[in-house]
């Protein structure tokens, strides 16, 4: 793990991209997210279609893993492994989003739901979900935090950045502000993924701590500002637990992404698929499913997409 980084990655508006690019904005959604979201992308590659080719990418929880992925490996190559993983076991580190079963799940959720619910604004939900996180890192095992590293080191082909433009998202969880990682923030990508993923324990870099870059925003479309045509996928439909009037929620990216110049397209699971996600998000042996579900829908989309992208 890298030392502490010299300050704190920066917000969006310090990330400069060539305007008029491609970004391809790839959300959170936990373990069968993660499938979906590969199994799409290789459906799109089998037809012809290689939207892993972005100027820019961005990665938020189960995005960053995926992001993180295709630097290193094709999305035929990704989906193959899916589909020929060992059924997965049950036990895992909490807060892993791996091998977390139905009743740690449910708890999570309305442990979380409870302090969305009694946060005023945005922000003011950012920092209690830090000081949540925070405080259950001090009662967590000391051996956790390597756990979940090796875990998120196991899941990537390629420990490195790559040399493309790819913003991992995430929370400081002490100050509750929005942070982007990217091959600049002298902070490995391993620590980078495992930081944006950290749904439950706050994850540590060095002093800092850090805490699911979904409660950002739930895909942070808005970092693919200026480029001129963005790709959304959204594991969990463009939906938000979070109050509409904060912004927070995909809608409202996608209509500042256009008021700013950009042509958006979005990709959701179909209505037979959306039983794979949500409570069940974090069930590691619904992936195959969701991988394949995932992929006839990207070969559907191909076409369509083609002349948007090219």
């Amino acid at each position: 793990m890298n030392a502490t980084p010299s300050s704190h990655p920066h917000e969006a508006s310090n990330h400069p991209h060539a305007a008029g690019g491609r970004a391809l904005v790839l959300g959170g959604g936990g373990s069968t997210g993660n499938a979906w979201l590969i199994g799409v992308l290789a459906g799109l590659f089998e037809a012809g279609l290689d939207v892993t080719d972005a100027d820019v990418m961005v990665g938020t929880s189960a995005g960053s893993t995926a992001a993180a992925q295709v630097a290193g490996a094709t999305p035929a190559e990704l989906l193959a492994a899916i589909l020929d993983a060992a059924p997965p076991h049950l036990a895992g580190p909490v807060g892993s989003g791996r091998g977390r079963g139905p009743s740690s799940t449910a708890e999570h959720l309305e442990r979380t739901s409870k302090i969305i619910a009694s946060a005023v604004d945005a922000e003011d939900m950012r920092r209690r979900m830090g000081a949540a996180a925070l405080d259950l890192d001090a009662a967590s095992d000391s051996s956790r935090q390597a756990q979940w590293r090796a875990t998120v080191a196991a899941r990537l082909p390629i420990q490195l950045w790559p040399q493309r433009t790819v913003l991992i998202t995430a929370v400081d969880a002490h100050s509750g502000a929005p942070v982007v990682f990217d091959r600049y923030s002298r902070v490995d990508l391993v620590d980078a993924v495992a930081a944006s993923c950290s749904s439950g324990p706050a994850y540590r870099i060095g002093e800092n701590r850090y805490i699911d870059g979904g409660y950002r925003r739930n895909e942070n479309a808005d970092l693919a500002a200026g480029s001129g045509r963005v790709l959304v996928l959204s594991p969990f439909g463009g939906r938000t637990r979070h109050p509409l009037e904060w912004g927070l929620h995909l809608a409202a990216q996608v209509d500042e992404l256009r008021a700013s110049g950009s042509s958006v397209e979005t990709i959701f699971p179909d209505g037979s698929s959306e039983p794979l996600f949500g409570a069940n998000a974090m069930d590691p042996s619904l992936r195959p499913a969701a991988a394949q579900a995932g992929y006839g829908q990207g070969r559907a989309l191909a076409g369509r997409l083609t002349d948007f992208w090219r």
